[in-house]
């Protein structure tokens, strides 16, 4: 399965800049917005299956270098959004290292066929008694 994200910061940079939104002067003075960088083929935490898995389901969301970007400027200490999007981080690679179940294959009951023809048959009486008489 996939690592804790701590085994991962050797692999990632953070770059801070100033958040936007409400905060007052805070906003004009602390870079407390932090973007994680992290390059996926560079990798040497995850398998080459589990690398190729991740290039399947986050291909669109990596840059043509094969870089991934994710911000967070949702608290105004830098540190707290730092950990907010190591979290995202990590929650974002455990999705798309998820495989979805099979779908297995099902047929309706002997009673649920009877039961969608009976209501068939009703309904269409019902549309029949609607009709002039001939």
């Amino acid at each position: 399965m996939l690592p804790p994200a701590a085994a991962f910061l050797p692999e990632i940079t953070f770059q801070t800049s100033r958040a936007s939104g409400p905060g007052g002067q805070n906003v004009n003075k602390v870079e407390s917005r932090v973007e994680l960088r992290w390059h996926l083929q560079n990798s040497q935490v995850l398998t080459d299956d589990q690398q190729r898995l991740i290039l399947e389901k986050l291909g669109p969301q990596l840059t043509a270098d094969g870089w991934l970007l994710l911000t967070a400027q949702d608290d105004r200490s830098q540190f707290r959004n730092k950990e907010i999007v190591l979290a995202r981080f990590h929650e974002l690679l455990l999705r798309s290292l998820r495989r979805p179940k099979p779908r297995k294959a099902t047929k309706p009951s002997r009673s649920a066929v009877r039961k969608r023809l009976e209501g068939k048959k009703i309904q269409g009486e019902k549309k029949a008694n609607r009709r002039k008489p001939d």
